[in-house]
């Protein structure tokens, strides 16, 4: 892709309101890395991302936290938690550590990186107990968010020592609390979230690349949602690919292993067109490409993911952290 450089402090600091318009993701470079195979049990511990998987996550794109330290994470959940009870009481002054009902638990994955240059990922959840519910039981988890970069490396190289990289954020939960944790972070970090879309050559390429991976246990069917333009009643078509037929078309495309190129894409998705219009005589070519579901994750152009392979994590968000780093861009 192009040379990539940091925005100047004053756009760091001074960006689009949070949960604001959703950006443009930029176009896709002219090849990319196949996802790395599944890491051994050694590298990453599946029980503790399994929290991650089947749950719809909301993307984001954040510009550099000034002054974060993994070291005060315990102080960064007492005053989150303060303004979380400061806000939901109108913006009355609440004495920090009071018990209000929600806590907020701030803490770090180490195994969601790229690399040992990769910071390390940051988990926020935000919890609650009901008055009647005995102090011994378990806390409902209400809201989650995470911060975190795999393979960033180019990115975090460039920006001041002051800074920490964590491009991408991920939520899940109700949208006030999204925009209450964002709201605190962008006024103590000086950072800028905004809505990460995903554009339908990213979602494309998604679709070659997730075909391509090996999965253990019996695959569900890859399935894409377009959407027909210019009618008075929205129409989404949905296109269902058996998973050996699909990879069995990847593997006649794709030509340099552990690589994936644009043109390797556009045949595959042309061969998957051609397929649907000798059958239906429908372009799809014409329609918008607005969903991607595989075995290893689905993905929504409105800025939605699900991950269903805790194997393939890392891989998924190598390709999400370079989306949200070309929004920032």
């Amino acid at each position: 892709g192009a040379a990539r450089t940091l925005p100047s402090i004053g756009r760091l600091s001074r960006g689009l309101l949070f949960g604001g318009a959703h950006g443009r993701v930029g176009l896709s470079p002219s090849s990319r890395l196949v996802p790395p195979a599944p890491p051994s049990q050694e590298n990453i511990d599946s029980q503790k991302i399994a929290f991650l998987l089947r749950k719809q996550w909301t993307l984001y794109s954040v510009t550099p936290l000034y002054r974060f330290s993994d070291a005060h994470l315990r102080d960064y959940a007492r005053l989150l938690s303060a303004f979380i009870a400061a806000e939901k009481q109108k913006g009355l002054a609440v004495e920090i550590g009071v018990e209000l009902g929600i806590r907020v638990a701030i803490s770090s994955l180490p195994d969601l990186r790229g690399s040992d240059r990769d910071q390390a990922a940051i988990l926020v959840q935000l919890s609650s107990r009901s008055p009647a519910t005995p102090k011994n039981s378990e806390e409902k988890i209400i809201w989650s968010g995470w911060f975190c970069s795999v393979s960033g490396d180019d990115f975090s190289e460039n920006v001041p020592e002051d800074f920490t990289c964590l491009p991408l954020f991920l939520a899940n939960g109700a949208e006030s609390y999204t925009s209450i944790v964002g709201s605190w972070f962008q006024k103590t970090f000086d950072c800028c979230f905004r809505r990460l879309a995903i554009s339908p050559l990213n979602l494309s390429w998604m679709a070659a690349m997730w075909t391509g991976c090996k999965v253990d246990k019996t695959a569900s069917a890859m399935e894409l949602v377009f959407s027909v333009p210019h009618l008075t009643q929205p129409l989404d078509i949905s296109y269902a690919i058996h998973p050996e037929d699909a990879k069995a078309l990847w593997d006649t495309v794709q030509k340099t292993p552990g690589e994936i190129t644009q043109e390797e894409v556009d045949v595959f998705m042309d061969c998957l067109y051609s397929h649907f219009h000798r059958h239906f005589k429908i372009r799809l070519s014409a329609t918008k490409l607005v969903k991607v579901s595989t075995a290893i994750a689905s993905a929504h152009c409105d800025g939605i993911i699900k991950f269903l392979q805790s194997q393939y994590l890392t891989g998924v968000l190598m390709l999400l952290t370079e989306l949200a780093i070309s929004q920032i861009q």
